[in-house]
């Protein structure tokens, strides 16, 4: 194989970094949407629900210009960046984190909103007076356990296959943006057809 090996060990590395940090900002802010949206009966938390599920409908270029606008100089990442001295969030490794999160957000908060529609408030409610978080932690979680094992792992998955929304917000640049799926679109534009097949055993 005639790439550059240190290129792509340096890809696969950001690529695995990329998806264990958006998993874990995806369960962190997932679980307790999820927890709100199973249990409140309002028009605004179903309101909330087709807002985070917008993603799955829009192409993944189109939200990536989306999200890529607001990281902007002239957005809300450009003013969060100017506090350590940078204009923008875009082409950065903060910022594709973003787009991965708002992209895989839906995947993760559907399959937790069910299963805590599953277990629904009976157990709550056999366990007499006790406090709400302790009730979930207790309780409820351990109920959803494997839902929650399943979401994150769908998490994880579709963050490493991702790339128009990566591609929108990060660019191509290697060792700070470029992402494994990244090479696989490099080898069939060249075209590279045997290192192609072989990228998407390695991912």
């Amino acid at each position: 194989m005639d790439f550059d090996s240190s290129e792509i060990s340096q890809s696969i590395a950001l690529t695995i970094e990329l998806a264990s940090v958006t998993t874990v900002i995806l369960l962190v802010i997932g679980v307790p949407l999820a927890w709100w949206l199973a249990r409140s009966k309002t028009f605004l938390s179903e309101a909330v629900a087709a807002l985070i599920a917008l993603p799955l409908v829009l192409p993944p270029a189109a939200l990536g210009f989306c999200v890529l606008v607001l990281l902007g100089p002239d957005g809300p990442g450009g003013v969060l960046a100017s506090f350590w001295g940078e204009r923008t969030l875009a082409l950065t490794f903060v910022g594709i984190v973003v787009g991965s999160v708002l992209s895989a957000l839906p995947l993760v908060v559907q399959p937790i909103r069910n299963a805590f529609l599953a277990v629904g408030d009976h157990p709550l409610e056999m366990t007499g007076r006790v406090s709400p978080l302790y009730g979930f932690v207790a309780i409820i979680a351990p109920l959803a356990r494997l839902e929650l094992v399943k979401a994150a792992v769908l998490g994880f998955s579709h963050t490493i296959g991702t790339f128009g929304v990566v591609m929108m917000i990060g660019g191509n640049i290697p060792g700070r943006t470029k992402v494994l799926s990244a090479y696989v679109v490099d080898y069939v534009q060249e075209p590279r057809w045997h290192e192609e097949v072989w990228l998407p055993l390695v991912r």
